[in-house]
């Protein structure tokens, strides 16, 4: 029975490590009549979060946000949170985990896809002298930006269990390696320096893993078929590459289904979760066609430019607010020119701030703000522009879109 293969080193109750994978930074109200484990209350938490609703109008690869028939990064993160449980439920792994880690592991996903990925990150590099990185910032995000009200209506962290924390910090699928190994020690996540830099510390991080690579250049050339990215020739190239019958089709399903069983076959506790050497093989030939074909296209090319203006000016405008002396009433000033832009990150500061920091005018709303104060001092110029990068990150598409139109419509 393939139920019986993870059977002993599941995150279960009966795990040495349960009570460790269960951390959280602060304990959380625990209610009698409440049915859910601790995972479930995460995956509940995520769900229920703004953050989580913003994935709807972000990018997953084709920028469209107008069409309902290309997949956002909202689409996404439900096809890894599909292949990670299928494959957990029929190796005997806890599903709940699985869940919560896929829902949650783009949570700090940058506007604009890996392309506004990849302007931050320049942009970080200048002004922070660090690496911006999605695995990282949606830990980040998770631990210290975004919010859920309480049962009392008072909005805090969303305060993760360590083992859905780590599967979304080490979930990085770029590395083209096969037979993911828990690591065995429990690290401070902080220590994180680099994508991929350490292997998820349970099973079910490795399956989250494995499943966002799958689900990704699986669902990504589905698009890039619709949007008439691959020609006839190109498409024999990777019908020969997925090995598929003549009538075969190539959709998510087809490309998906053999690599989900192959792993449910090949994956043993003393060897990891793991593809067969020639399904291995393939998965990493049918990422390079989509790179070759797809993510290096040169019908790209305006795209990453409309993005890079976008977040390029928005960063500049807010730098250009930054006050040593009053950081509030700079923005203020430049709010006759920029109202939405100036008068939006004033309110978002105010959320992570001391309430003796802040101007009379926000006192009210910060009431039912119960959350951790991370710009306490925001008259540093490095919490200034960290709490920017902050802003723009969790700035769907659209949000970003229409903040550039009003800096263009003077």
């Amino acid at each position: 029975m393939l139920q019986e293969k993870f059977k002993k080193v599941a995150v279960l109750p009966e795990n040495p490590n349960y009570e460790k994978l269960i951390e959280r930074e602060s304990p959380i109200a625990n209610s009698s009549s409440d049915l859910r484990s601790p995972f479930e209350r995460d995956y509940n938490r995520i769900l229920h979060s703004t953050a989580f609703r913003r994935l709807k109008h972000k990018t997953q690869v084709f920028y469209n946000i107008e069409s309902d028939h290309i997949c956002t990064r909202m689409e996404h993160v439900w096809h890894v949170e599909s292949v990670s449980y299928t494959i957990a439920k029929a190796l005997g792994l806890n599903t709940e985990l699985t869940r919560a880690i896929a829902v949650g592991h783009d949570l700090g996903h940058a506007p604009f896809g890996h392309y506004g990925e990849s302007v931050i990150n320049k942009l970080h590099l200048k002004y922070l002298g660090t690496k911006f990185w999605h695995e990282k910032n949606s830990l980040y995000f998770c631990d210290n930006i975004e919010l859920l009200p309480n049962h009392a209506n008072v909005n805090k962290n969303l305060n993760l269990t360590y083992a859905v924390r780590d599967g979304i910090i080490s979930h990085c699928g770029e590395k083209d390696i096969n037979q993911i190994m828990p690591r065995k020690n429990f690290i401070d996540l902080k220590d994180f320096n680099l994508p991929g830099e350490y292997n998820p510390a349970t099973f079910e991080g490795c399956v989250v893993k494995i499943s966002d690579k799958i689900a990704y250049v699986g669902r990504d050339i589905e698009d890039a078929i619709n949007l008439n990215f691959l020609s006839e020739s190109t498409l024999k190239e990777l019908s020969k590459i997925v090995k598929l019958n003549e009538d075969g089709v190539i959709n998510t399903s087809s490309i998906m289904r053999n690599m989900i069983y192959d792993i449910c076959e090949q994956s043993a506790p003393e060897k990891g979760i793991c593809l067969s050497d020639e399904m291995s093989y393939t998965l990493n030939e049918i990422k390079k066609f989509n790179y070759k074909y797809i993510y290096d296209n040169e019908r790209f090319n305006s795209f990453k430019k409309y993005a890079e203006l976008i977040l390029n000016d928005i960063f500049e405008i807010l730098y250009s607010a930054y006050s040593s002396e009053n950081v509030f009433a700079s923005l203020k000033a430049k709010e006759k020119k920029y109202p939405t832009l100036m008068s939006g990150f004033a309110s978002f500061l105010a959320k992570y701030m001391p309430k003796d920091k802040v101007p009379a005018k926000y006192l009210s709303k910060l009431e039912q703000y119960g959350n951790k104060m991370i710009y306490e001092d925001i008259q540093s110029e490095k919490i200034y522009v960290q709490a920017i990068f902050d802003y723009i990150a969790g700035m769907t598409d659209k949000y970003a879109v229409k903040l550039f139109e009003e800096l263009i419509n003077y």
